[in-house]
């Protein structure tokens, strides 16, 4: 048969024009129609413990809030940048009236705080210059970062024969290293490949929707053969596996 002529296929194609918004990947996520393999560590659980101990934190890249409305109570100066705009009035809906303060920002190097203005900075899956957060970080304060390695999904490229991850060289060796140089020392590091799992066509065109850095400009003509091609390997297994990269670091201000 043609992809032309699959209409269960065309159909699940038209899943990536759901909307998408905040960091909520609900969709696909509560219908278990993706799943990941568990990590070594929690991110949220180190969140809390840290966050409990803090006097004035901030969360960089707090997508639409989600997480950090569910790390309560907050210290009592807690604030949020965000740099994707339309996830900013999301994230002020959710948070101000908590007592975060959200602000939109549009580059990691020039963050618009004072120096040594927080004891804690939490990070997940957003960038940042090592020079800022050391900046607005006190003394013997904390750095938690979950970010997304460079490694990440590239089998997803690998498959539909799309350009490289564009963060591709972005590793943990060269993560610590950038700290180190800038005035930290690292507390703790973990790294780890779990697997992903997608169990239709369709919840994978969603998520490179979503995650529009993966497979810049996405557009499911433009790779509708190696779809199709995965749609029956699917059809065929139940599901189709990919490795993910994921590394902690908690480094401390010198």
């Amino acid at each position: 048969m043609k992809y032309t002529e699959d209409r269960e296929f065309l159909q699940l194609l038209e899943h990536h024009r759901q909307p998408f918004s905040g960091w909520d990947f609900s969709f696909i996520l509560d219908t278990g129609r993706v799943a990941s393999e568990p990590l070594d560590w929690s991110y949220a659980s180190k969140a809390l413990a840290l966050i409990h101990s803090s006097k004035a934190m901030l969360d960089m890249g707090t997508g639409g809030g989600e997480l950090l409305s569910r790390l309560r109570p907050f210290p009592e100066i807690v604030c949020a940048t965000e740099a994707y705009a339309p996830n900013v009035p999301i994230a002020k809906a959710r948070l101000e009236p908590l007592g975060v303060r959200v602000m939109a920002i549009h580059d990691d190097d020039s963050l618009p705080f004072g120096d040594a203005g927080f004891d804690l900075v939490l990070n997940k899956h957003e960038s940042f210059s090592p020079t800022e957060v050391r900046r607005i970080l006190r003394p013997g304060g904390t750095f938690l970062t979950q970010q997304v390695g460079g490694l990440d999904c590239a089998g997803i490229n690998d498959r539909l024969g799309a350009p490289e991850y564009e963060y591709a060289d972005w590793t943990l060796s060269q993560a610590l290293a950038g700290l180190k140089s800038n005035g930290f020392e690292i507390v703790e590091q973990q790294e780890q490949f779990p697997i992903q799992r997608f169990y239709d066509i369709g919840a994978l065109v969603y998520y490179l929707k979503a995650i529009e850095w993966q497979i810049a400009d996405f557009q499911p003509e433009k790779y509708i053969e190696q779809l199709y091609g995965l749609y029956l390997d699917i059809q065929r297994d139940g599901y189709w596996d990919v490795k993910q990269h994921r590394f902690l670091i908690h480094a401390r201000a010198i």
